[in-house]
């Protein structure tokens, strides 16, 4: 699994975006998109969701246990 800052840099070059115009597109400010794009973790859940729909995703909260059942499948 890719983390978010590598998925979000990869598909913003992909469509072509600077991070400014990406931002602009996507209704966030330029520093938030930095800070995504940089790792960073003290981002609001809610932004970050903005910046993925662009891309047709987003993340919600799962219990430590699901992750364990999940990976036990696999």
């Amino acid at each position: 699994m890719k983390p978010l800052s590598q998925f979000v840099k990869e598909k913003r070059r992909e469509a072509n975006l600077t991070q400014e115009r990406f931002a602009e597109k996507a209704g966030v400010a330029l520093t938030v998109l930095r800070k995504i794009e940089q790792g960073k973790e003290n981002v609001n859940l809610e932004k970050v969701n903005q910046v993925l729909k662009m891309f047709g995703h987003v993340l919600a909260p799962v219990q430590f246990q699901e992750l364990e059942i999940k990976n036990q499948i696999r």
